[in-house]
């Protein structure tokens, strides 16, 4: 039987690459989209596929440096980061800065403890096992909203 931190670092795996439980992982509902949709804002006060890539790659960051001992704080700039002007390289940069960050995530994954989960977070007021399971679900929430804003 896996150890908790083993299933939890396997769910953050299949909820960006999949098999995803529920629906679309971040991958599947990436999958054809390209720059003119990435950027496109078919719910005018909603955020671009653009803007939510940015969203992810840098909770992917945040929590990988929260798990390295880091009190990690996000600012809205970086919440929310402007994905600059449209266009296939800047799109293509946009993918690799999302796959970068979870890489480093999921390699901080493969390396934590059960022991480590119930921990608090430093500068937080919670475990470090309600925060992985937060970006695993965080993960899947935006897939959702990816795969939606690709339809429109």
């Amino acid at each position: 039987m896996k150890s908790e931190s083993a299933r939890i670092a396997d769910q953050h795996r299949r909820a960006y690459a999949g098999p995803a439980w529920s629906g679309p992982c971040v991958q599947e509902a990436l999958r054809g989209v390209d720059a003119r949709r990435a950027w496109a804002r078919p719910l005018p006060r909603a955020h671009s596929i653009a803007e939510i890539v940015l969203h992810l790659a840098a909770w992917e960051h945040a929590v990988e440096r929260r798990l390295a001992g880091e009190p990690r704080e996000v600012s809205g700039a970086e919440d929310w980061p402007a994905p600059g002007p449209a266009g296939d390289a800047a799109w293509a940069e946009v993918l690799d800065r999302l796959e970068t960050r979870h890489r480093a995530l999921a390699a901080a994954l493969e390396r934590l403890t059960n022991a480590r989960l119930g921990a608090t977070v430093p500068g937080q007021q919670y475990s470090v096992h309600f925060m992985v399971h937060g970006e695993v679900q965080h993960l899947l929430y935006h897939a959702g909203q990816i795969a939606l804003l690709a339809k429109a």
